[in-house]
Parts: C-alpha cells; sequence; structure tokens
C-alpha cells in the first residue's frame, strides 16, 4: 500500500484509520514555526535533551503532531491541548476531546509516525533496524518463548527485520492499550514472519483479546520497521504523506 498526499480536506470516517509518516530533519523556519506552536510544558521536555537533535527531534515531533490534529478539528495547531494516561499515553483535553479523536505517536531516528482514529483505541510505533543490536539477548529476556523459537527459526538473513517487525508489533500493542511497559512483553504473542500476516495470537489470561484487535506492519522507509494497532476488525487503513503544505 503506497504513501500519498493527503486530500484538502480530511475525513476520517468510523471505520477507516489514518497513518502519516513524516521525516524529522526540517529547514529551520519551518522547524521554529511548529515549535512556536507547543505549549510550555512540551518546551520544557523539549529542553531536558541532552543532546541538541534529540531536542530537535521531539519539538518536530510534537510539531508535526498538533499540525496533524489541527486538520481533522479545524483548529489551530498552538489550541490543542493534551493530557496524559497513567502511563504517559496523550489524549486531547475537552473541548476538542469531546470530537473523539484518537492518536498516537512515534519516532526513531529522523522518521515519525502518527496514527489517528475516531473513537478507537490506537497504537504506533517506528524503530530504526540495527543491525548490529543483539537482538537475541533482547528477545530471549522480553520476548516470549514462542516467539523467540519463531525468530530462531527463520533463516539468518531475516532475522533481525523480523526481531523489529515483531517489537514494533508488541510495543505498538502496548500503546493500545494505554499501558507501556507495565505489562510484561512476554505475556502475549505476535506473529514473527516478515511473510505472515501481522496478528495478535495469544494473551495470557484473556483467549477473547487477540480478536478485538487489528495489527498492521508498515513498510514506512528502508531501514526502519513500523506497526499500527487499532480498536476493532474490518477496518480500512489510509497512508498519509505529511508535508508542512499539504
Amino acid at each position: 500500500m503506497p504513501w500519498s498526499p493527503p486530500p484538502n480536506f480530511l475525513l476520517l470516517a468510523p471505520e477507516e484509520v489514518h497513518a502519516w509518516r513524516a521525516r524529522l530533519e526540517l529547514a529551520p523556519p519551518l522547524a521554529e514555526r511548529l515549535r512556536r506552536t507547543l505549549s510550555s510544558e512540551e518546551r520544557e521536555r523539549a529542553a531536558r535533551f541532552r543532546l541538541p537533535e534529540a531536542e530537535a527531534r521531539f519539538t518536530a515531533a510534537r510539531g508535526i503532531l498538533r499540525d496533524i490534529l489541527a486538520r481533522y478539528l479545524d483548529r489551530d495547531p498552538s489550541a490543542l491541548r493534551f493530557g496524559y494516561g497513567p502511563h504517559g499515553k496523550p489524549f486531547l483535553v475537552s473541548p476538542v476531546g469531546c470530537s473523539g479523536l484518537e492518536f498516537n505517536l512515534s519516532h526513531s531516528h529522523g522518521m515519525a509516525l502518527c496514527g489517528v482514529t475516531q473513537g478507537r483505541q490506537i497504537g504506533v510505533d517506528v524503530e530504526k533496524m540495527r543491525f548490529s543490536a543483539d537482538w537475541e539477548r533482547i528477545a530471549a529476556r522480553f520476548f516470549s518463548a514462542r516467539e523467540s523459537a519463531m525468530l530462531l527459526s527463520l533463516p539468518s538473513e531475516r532475522q533481525t527485520e523480523a526481531f523489529f517487525r515483531c517489537w514494533c508489533l508488541k510495543e505498538a500493542y502496548l500503546k493500545a492499550r494505554g499501558e507501556g511497559l507495565s505489562t510484561p512483553l512476554a505475556s502475549f504473542d505476535v506473529s514473527v514472519s516478515p511473510g505472515e500476516p501481522a496478528a495478535l495470537l495469544k494473551v495470557e489470561g484473556n483467549p477473547a483479546e487477540p480478536g478485538r484487535w487489528a495489527l498492521t506492519a508498515l513498510d514506512i522507509e528502508p531501514g526502519h520497521a513500523a506497526a499500527v494497532v487499532v480498536e476493532g476488525q474490518g477496518l480500512r487503513l489510509r497512508l498519509w504523506d505529511w508535508s508542512p503544505n499539504s
């Protein structure tokens, strides 16, 4: 499924899921324009990053998120107000929160992914694939026994990609539930092989849970893995490329 420029008039139907990709390396005038839309709390968070490039990426990601949400709400990006769940998941605060718009944001090494739905919980994750990563040790520590075994059964040249795909699906699922890493990653299974459909296979103590969620692995950019998880089935996914003028 290709990524496309969004239409001038954005319509988000209840059965749709919109995913947006955006690059965070911005020209200084655009970066400053987005920075001015942030709240004082967001600017304070950005200033706590030690590295200037990390501060710039956080600022760009939050500014882009505001720009995207403002298009659906027909509001000034700087007018949006966010609250945060028990584990840090952001949500829109009333009166704009009454729109039923749900969203999630992830960014990694210059690439951002934003997911938007209407009245459905959603989680997204994007990760830079580091082929030098000690994925086997990480999988043995954090993944389920089934997932680790599935990874090791793959041809060696596919294992790193499969590891990051699995990681993104698991992170996106926990973010959709609003739980972050408070839920052990080994307590549920997702599909692993890049050649099979993304799916939630099993959740400990909750056999009905897999039927509640739709999982999709995304081809977002070479060198990155990404995923979106949304509440519900039979949904239509639309992929948008963000630009300041789109």
